[in-house]
């Protein structure tokens, strides 16, 4: 069976990367792609890396246009996707890239986006533990999908073994991410002009303001026995000049009686027979180079004795397994697909 499929936000960069692992998908037919101001131009002279898809042209984002597509997937500023989906009720399966399905709190939607709350989706991670297995169950079937915020997913994979395990302690967590440009979106704003990034790492939303940090605490929550007010995490994103790509560097106290050998079976169990999350052997830690183009979460994990801590570095491209790579698996998954697909494990050097 081939899909039809409709992507909305097609000229930014997170439609653009969903365009291009499905133009290798053999069971999708993109036939419609969607922008705002950019409607009525070819695609390609807003995507010119995607030759595959030069015939295409962009139309309005409108529910009309969207509709009757197997597929639709919505790569939308937060807080615009809500007026598209609750006009796509029929939509056989909707995938949104965006915010505003992901959080389950009215209250934290509101502390930290604000407007209209719209009803949580099942989250896009498969491989996130939960108190019930893995999140690839609840996507098994699914209709409606939140695809992760990239940072969000990126820290909760690295720490939820180990919350899961109880070999941490989720009250203190400490997050530094060295981001690409690419994560903020295709909007022209100053402060991401390459005269403003190059030779010079700066940090944003720093102190706790970062609105990804609501769904970080959901995700640990759902995997133990934690209520997300009880898990505290310090999350500081630092801009770095690399177009693409995170590097998380996480940190969190060692539960009392923890050895060295179960702190690390708890990351070993969790992703020995995962695909795209790999535990690296001990003493190796990954760089945002070797998972560029992949749907690869790569990450290193060190048990720091003297400060009484786990430490866990990952790398993701934040396009891919941070965006439209988690959006393509799960809808694999939803669908009944093959759930690697389309979707690589190799990166992409020098």
């Amino acid at each position: 069976m081939t899909y039809s499929v409709a992507v909305s936000g097609a000229s930014g960069y997170a439609g653009g990367e969903i365009l291009r692992l499905l133009a290798a998908h053999p069971d999708i037919e993109i036939r419609t792609v969607t922008a705002h101001s950019n409607a009525g131009q070819p695609l390609i002279e807003h995507q010119p890396h995607l030759r595959s898809l030069a015939h295409l042209t962009l139309h309005d984002t409108t529910p009309e246009i969207l509709a009757g597509h197997d597929v639709v997937f919505l790569a939308l500023p937060h807080g615009q996707s809500g007026q598209y989906t609750d006009a796509l009720a029929d939509a056989p399966l909707i995938i949104d890239a965006g915010a505003d399905h992901r959080l389950t709190s009215r209250d934290a939607w509101d502390a930290f986006y604000g407007g209209a709350f719209h009803e949580p989706w099942v989250y896009g991670v498969p491989e996130l533990l939960t108190t019930a297995g893995k999140q690839r169950e609840n996507l098994q079937g699914a209709t409606r999908i939140a695809a992760p915020g990239c940072n969000a997913s990126t820290v909760s994979l690295s720490l939820v073994p180990g919350v899961a395990a109880g070999v941490i302690d989720p009250s203190d967590i400490v997050s530094v991410l060295a981001v690409g440009p690419s994560g903020a979106g295709k909007s022209l704003k100053t402060n991401l002009l390459g005269s403003e990034i190059l030779g010079t790492a700066n940090p944003y939303a720093v102190g706790g303001t970062h609105r990804h940090i609501p769904e970080i605490r959901q995700a640990l929550a759902a995997a133990s026995s934690h209520a997300p007010d009880d898990i505290r995490i310090s999350f500081t994103p630092v801009i770095v000049p690399m177009a693409r790509g995170i590097l998380a560097t996480s940190t969190a106290p060692i539960a009392a009686g923890a050895t060295d050998a179960q702190i690390r079976d708890a990351w070993q169990n969790a992703y020995a027979d995962e695909t795209f999350v790999q535990l690296l052997p001990e003493g190796h830690f990954p760089r945002t180079a070797d998972v560029l183009g992949a749907n690869t979460a790569l990450m290193g994990l060190a048990v720091d004795r003297a400060a009484n801590r786990v430490t866990v570095v990952t790398a993701v491209d934040n396009l891919v397994k941070g965006t439209a790579g988690a959006a393509v698996q799960s809808m694999n998954i939803a669908l009944g697909l093959p759930e690697g697909r389309a979707l690589t494990v190799n990166g992409v050097a020098p």
